[in-house]
């Protein structure tokens, strides 16, 4: 399953379209992000993407949950959301 990265300077309508594409080759993605900016723009993206694979038959799901990552030696926080049809 691939993984894309957030962050808050992220450009919404760009990750959608990668998002996207992941979902129709692999059928599945997750996004991770940090902060409160960062999941904001994930979600905006990740509702953009809903109406670009709606035209194929796509349903798409989102489930959020807590995951520890590593940034700089230093454990944080993030958001992931594991992506894939309903």
């Amino acid at each position: 399953m691939e993984m894309l990265r957030v962050s808050s300077t992220s450009k919404p309508k760009a990750v959608a379209g990668a998002l996207s594409a992941v979902v129709r080759s692999d059928g599945n993605a997750e996004v991770q992000a940090v902060g409160a900016g960062a999941v904001n723009q994930a979600v905006k993206a990740i509702a953009i993407a809903r109406g670009y694979v709606a035209p194929n038959g796509i349903d798409l799901v989102a489930i959020p949950a807590f995951v520890e990552i590593d940034i700089d030696g230093e454990e944080r926080t993030a958001i992931k959301f594991l992506i894939g049809p309903r």
